[in-house]
């Protein structure tokens, strides 16, 4: 049988994965300049690899403002169509700045794996033909939020740490 904190951080994974893809795919459709403000701070790893990281389609992405620069200027208007997703927490015991301390039933301390899959159409014409997608996502805490004893207003709770795009052949 699944512990409280366990139970707690299958709720609280759920209602985050469900408001993160709402709004991260709302965002890649109609208000591309908010893109890199769903990503956590640039860090590096202890070995040295950089974070966030993240792939699109095979091309490592230095950061999220590069990404945000991609959706803006490089690629076609964009309708993604989320058909489904999943959610799991990777870890109830995440140390990040700003989250240690926190007994894991508040969920601030958690990272979460969410997987994505649907359709996307990239160009406004009706010749364009939607494309099977599939993303993956790590999913951290934000310091901000973690550090502070109140909610606060319009800043999201969670953050990519890590992500992997692929369109479906």
């Amino acid at each position: 049988m699944a512990g409280p904190a366990h139970v707690n951080g299958i709720k609280i994974s759920t209602n985050a994965a469900q408001y993160f893809v709402e709004s991260y795919y709302a965002a890649l459709n109609v208000q591309r300049n908010t893109i890199s403000s769903f990503y956590m701070a640039s860090a590096e790893m202890p070995g040295g690899k950089p974070l966030p990281s993240i792939s699109f389609n095979g091309n490592q992405i230095p950061n999220a403002e590069a990404m945000q620069t991609m959706f803006e200027q490089q690629m076609p208007q964009s309708h993604y169509e989320v058909q489904c997703y999943d959610c799991h927490v990777i870890n109830l015991n995440y140390v990040a700045e700003g989250t240690q301390g926190w007994p894991a039933r508040t969920g601030k301390n958690m990272t979460i794996l969410v997987a994505v899959s649907g359709y996307v159409k990239y160009g406004n014409t009706k010749e364009v033909k939607p494309r099977g997608f599939s993303e993956s996502f790590v999913l951290v805490p934000n310091p901000a939020v973690a550090a502070s004893k109140q909610r606060l207003k319009n800043v999201k709770e969670w953050l990519i740490q890590t992500q992997n795009f692929r369109i479906v052949v």
